[in-house]
Formats: C-alpha cells, sequence, structure tokens
C-alpha cells in the first residue's frame, strides 16, 4: 500500500537550485528510448574502468619484466603498490568534486571529458617505452605511473556521472534494474581485466595498455554524439575551492597514508612508525573534519552535508561504506589464499596462478551476475530495504562459513561460499544504490553519486589496508619459527635457515601474489647453490612454501573473516534502518514513502 507524506528533509538548495532540478521526461529518439541509450553507453563506461582498473592485478609480473625492474626489490614494491592502488586513491578523493561540477556544467558534459581522458592516458601508457631513451628503468615506471593516475581522473568522471546519468534517464520505477545492470558490468569488468590480462601480457605486456584504446575511442565518439543532458545544469552556482580542497587533499593524504603503511619502514615489516604514514592519516582526518565544518557554513556548499539527514540517503552510503570495507579486501585475500596455498598444492605452478585464481573466483561474479539485475528489478517494486538487509546478511553467513575451511579445501565447499558471497553482494548493491539515488533532490545527483562512489572506493582502500595489515602481522609473528623449523627439517644448516627464516613476510606474500615461486625469489642465489641437489628440489617444490605459511595465513585470515562478519551484520542493521521505500520528489506533496 502506497502512502503520500510531504517531504521536509532540508537540502539546503537554493532558489537557482531548486529552478535547476525538476523532474524531466524521458526523450526518444529514433525510436530507441533514450534511457536505452544513457544505460548502454555508461556500462561500456563503467566496464572500461573497472576491466582497466583489474588488468594490473595479473599483468604486473610481465610489466615489471618489460621495464627491467624487479618488483620485489626495496624500490620496487613502492611502484608496485602504485601500479595497484594509485588508480584507486585518484578516483576515490575527486568524485565528489567531479559530481558536483557536473551539477554545475552538465553531467553528459564531463562524462564525456572522462571518457576522452581516459583513452588519451590509454595511448600514453602503451607509448612509455618509446619516451624514455633506456626502453624502462625506474623512469619508464614513474611515467607509467603518472599516466596510470591520469587514467584514474579518467574513470573518476566516468564514475561520478554515470549513475546520475542513469537516474536521470530511468524512472524512479525501473532504475534498480537499470542500476543493477550498470553494476553488473563492473563486476564483469573485474573478470574480464583478469583474463585479457593474462592473455595479452603473455603476448606483449604493452597490450595491457592497448586494449583499452579502441574501446575508450567509440565510447567517447558514441558519448559525444548521443549522450544528451536530462537536466539543465546550475551554472549560477560558485566553486566552493575551500571545500574541495579539504576534502580533496583531506582524502589525498589519508589514503597515502594507509597505503604507505602496508610497506616496510626501517627494520619494521611495516610502516605504521613511518612519520609519513602518521602524518598523512591524521592529516587527512583533521582536514575531513574541516570539510564537514566548512559545508555547513559555506552558502554554496561543494556537497550538502544535510542530505544526511535524509534518513534512506544516510543509511544507504553508511551500510555501503561498511559493506565496502567488509570485501574490499576480500579479493586480495581470496587471491594470496589461492595463489599462496590451495592451487601450488594441488599441482598449479606458481607461474599459473594469478589466471587460475581469477578462474576458480567466478562464482562470486555468477552470484553477482545473477542477483544484481533481478534484485535491482524487485526492488523497483518492493523498495530496498529487505533486499539490500537480506544481502549483508548473505554476505555475514558466507564470511562465516569462510571461517570453517581449511587450508586445503574441497573446492565444491569452497565454490558454494563464494556463491553466496556473490549472491549477497548482489542483493544489496543495485537496490541500496538505487535507494540513494532515489532519495536526493535532481540537482544535487551528480554530487550525491559521486559521494556514494567516494564512500564504497574508500571504503575498499581502507579494507586493503587493514586486512593486509593483519596478514603481515600474523605472518610477522608464526612465519620465522614454522619456516625455519621447515627449512631444518630439509637439510638448510642452521645459519642459512635462520637467514633465509627472517625473510620479509612482505616480500613472501607479494611474490606469491605475482606468481612467483617466493623461495625461488627471495633465497639469494649463492645460498641456494650451496645446497644440496635433494634440498634444492624440496625447497622449490610447490608445497614446500604453502605448507610452510599456512598456518600463519589462516591464523590471519580467520580474523579477517571474522572482522567481515561484524562489518556485515553492522551494515544489515544500519541498511534495514533506513526505513521503506522513499523517492524524492521535487514538489514536496509528492514525496513518496512505502
Amino acid at each position: 500500500m502506497t502512502q503520500t507524506m510531504t517531504h521536509t528533509e532540508p537540502t539546503g538548495q537554493t532558489g537557482a537550485e531548486q529552478s535547476a532540478s525538476q523532474p524531466t521526461t524521458p526523450v526518444k529518439r529514433k525510436g530507441v528510448d533514450y534511457k536505452w541509450i544513457a544505460l548502454s553507453n555508461t556500462t561500456l563506461g563503467v566496464l572500461l574502468s573497472a576491466t582497466t582498473s583489474n588488468i594490473m592485478l595479473i599483468s604486473l609480473p610481465a610489466i615489471f619484466r618489460g621495464m627491467n625492474v624487479n618488483p620485489l626489490s626495496s624500490g620496487g614494491v613502492n611502484y608496485m603498490l602504485w601500479m595497484l592502488m594509485g588508480f584507486t586513491v585518484v578516483t576515490a578523493t575527486l568524485q565528489v568534486t567531479f559530481g558536483r561540477l557536473s551539477d554545475m556544467f552538465g553531467r553528459v558534459r564531463l562524462y564525456n571529458l572522462g571518457f576522452a581522458v581516459f583513452t588519451v592516458a590509454s595511448i600514453l601508457l602503451y607509448f612509455t617505452p618509446d619516451f624514455v631513451p633506456s626502453g624502462g628503468g625506474s623512469t619508464g615506471l614513474t611515467l607509467l605511473i603518472i599516466f596510470r593516475l591520469l587514467q584514474g581522473v579518467g574513470a573518476g568522471f566516468l564514475f561520478a556521472n554515470s549513475m546520475a546519468i542513469i537516474t536521470d534517464a530511468f524512472r524512479a520505477t525501473e532504475r534498480g534494474m537499470a542500476l543493477g545492470l550498470n553494476q553488473v558490468a563492473s563486476i564483469g569488468g573485474t573478470l574480464l581485466g583478469l583474463i585479457l590480462g593474462g592473455i595479452l601480457s603473455a603476448i606483449d605486456y604493452r597490450l595491457v595498455f592497448l586494449v583499452s584504446v579502441p574501446i575508450g575511442l567509440f565510447g567517447t565518439v558514441w558519448a559525444y554524439v548521443k549522450l544528451k543532458e536530462q537536466s539543465k545544469p546550475d551554472r549560477g552556482q560558485r566553486i566552493d575551492w575551500l571545500g574541495n580542497a579539504t576534502f580533496a587533499i583531506g582524502l589525498t593524504i589519508l589514503l597515502l597514508g594507509l597505503t604507505t603503511a602496508i610497506q616496510p619502514y626501517g627494520g619494521s615489516t611495516m610502516g605504521w612508525s613511518n612519520p609519513l604514514v602518521l602524518t598523512g592519516i591524521f592529516g587527512g582526518i583533521v582536514l575531513l573534519i574541516a570539510f564537514a565544518i566548512i559545508e555547513l557554513r559555506v552558502d554554496q556548499p561543494m556537497f550538502h552535508l544535510r542530505l544526511f539527514r535524509i534518513r534512506a540517503f544516510a543509511c544507504g552510503n553508511i551500510s555501503l561504506f561498511l559493506s565496502s570495507i567488509a570485501r574490499g579486501g576480500l579479493q586480495f585475500i581470496l587471491v594470496i589464499w589461492l595463489q599462496g596455498i590451495w592451487l601450488p598444492l594441488h599441482g598449479y605452478s606458481f607461474e599459473s596462478t594469478p589466471l587460475w585464481a581469477g578462474i576458480y573466483m567466478l562464482p562470486m561474479s555468477a552470484g553477482f551476475f545473477v542477483a544484481g539485475p533481478v534484485c535491482g528489478r524487485l526492488s523497483d517494486r518492493y523498495g530496498a530495504r529487505w533486499f539490500a538487509t537480506g544481502g549483508m546478511v548473505l554476505s555475514a553467513i558466507g564470511f562465516l562459513a569462510l571461517n570453517l575451511l581449511p587450508f586445503d579445501f574441497k573446492f565444491v565447499g569452497f565454490f558454494f561460499i563464494l556463491l553466496i558471497l556473490g549472491l549477497g553482494m548482489g542483493m544489496f548493491a543495485a537496490p541500496n544504490s538505487s535507494a540513494i539515488m532515489n532519495s536526493v533532490p535532481n540537482a544535487d545527483r551528480g554530487a550525491s553519486s559521486g559521494m556514494r562512489s567516494t564512500f564504497q572506493n574508500a571504503g575498499m582502500s581502507l579494507s586493503m589496508g587493514l586486512y593486509f595489515t593483519i596478514l603481515i602481522i600474523g605472518m610477522s609473528h608464526h612465519l620465522p619459527s614454522v619456516l625455519q623449523g621447515g627449512l631444518l627439517n630439509a637439510g638448510v644448516p642452521a645459519v642459512q635457515a635462520d637467514q633465509i627464516a627472517h625473510m620479509s613476510p612482505t616480500a613472501a606474500l607479494f611474490a606469491a601474489f605475482l606468481g612467483y615461486n617466493p623461495m625461488k625469489t627471495l633465497i639469494p642465489d649463492n645460498v641456494m647453490s650451496a645446497l644440496p641437489q635433494a634440498t634444492q628440489h624440496t625447497l622449490l617444490s610447490n608445497s614446500f612454501f604453502p605448507d610452510a605459511i599456512a598456518p600463519a595465513v589462516m591464523s590471519s585470515l580467520h580474523i579477517a573473516f571474522w572482522i567481515s562478519v561484524g562489518l556485515s551484520v553492522i551494515a544489515a542493521v544500519v541498511s534495514f534502518m533506513r526505513g521503506g521505500r522513499y523517492v524524492y520528489s521535487e514538489d514536496k506533496s509528492h514525496a513518496h514513502k512505502h
């Protein structure tokens, strides 16, 4: 039963904003509903961004070989982390600013700009070796990172505007289905990135960058020709420079601090004692608090924090942030589990484990593919509350079930647990996104879409830092004694065994992550060559390293999974607190709640 209620939530809109946020009617062009044009183009943009983001997971070894840099050297680890996480840091910090600028100057216009920037950056990445006389080295990697960050800027425009464009084009009763299909493309992109990365990097690592160019060129032209503004930009607003600066700088240095914290520092296996880390974390928090104070006091803020008085908006974003922390590091820790332990124990070479890890995680993608569009469509009819809440409950069950698996599990059980996790994520994602976008005024959709994406990306970055820290702490405490005992039993002399056992756990994990045999990579050649052939064979076998690290890794994974269970339960409670279905209407007498 539908009840009509008067919406009195303050949004901080000016009169100009109110006039700019009148409802629009979807357009038909040449017999095709404009909404399908908008959905297909924005879905292509999200697919391209997600594919490019994830293609690095499997392509890094080939890229570093092509650049003639050892990724496990002290400087190499830093380059590797920037190649992996720099893209996410940039997209997370810029999306709210880009969203507000899009509300002011046109969502389609800045979305088109994002496609163009992304494509130019992809071309520059492909030609990077030609810009460097040596063809690579640290200079070449630095350029790759710069152009990769530029790609992140383009992706930021795409992510910040895709949901706003879809929300503009679709009626409230269809947005869940549309956003579900859009987010399925995001999951599909992560899978496609793994497969393309494995195939293309085996041919030529530069093809990893080139693959984005034809899609980007097509998407840029198609967006420019076909996409049209569905809401009038409000150019009467002033740019909130102080708010933009405090938010962008605060979130950037906070995420950089968290990223640097997972690198070794001095004699420590991690960088939490690094003054730069502490400055970044505490300085970032102070600037973000300053941002909140500024936004509540300026006449035309970058983001209307009063939107958080809308319960559907606040609960949707908080539950999204919690769920992103719960699952953001999931892929990473499952990949470590598969590549470092399970796959080698089942006969897969270390070199082949990155590709096979992606294949063995297909059940989670399949669950999302099924649940995303279906639950998004159902939420259009019945509201997001029960689907989003049920999705987080199902995710909590999945994390709990992972805790019950031994390190050398049976794949059937692992398959169904990943399927449950994928179904839970799909049940949550599309309905929750639709509920967030339905709850805000038209004039704030760009900034609100950017805020939603920022909560998601910031949560995932925080999750990576948190779970990696737990993993390294566990490895630091348990690995040396276990590894030393295994080395002594294999016949390694005590002096060499002690030296090898105290190898950097960070380097050991990254070696497994990159598809290297850690024992072959991290044991000095002079030490290895001095050992008997039988001992060398034992150390380099597929079973020695997995058996050695399994107790340390599993103790850490259990802690991480329990944290994910707790966060998922809290996210379910917050999601339930959003109330019934709520749709914002510019006409205050037509806001609806079911």
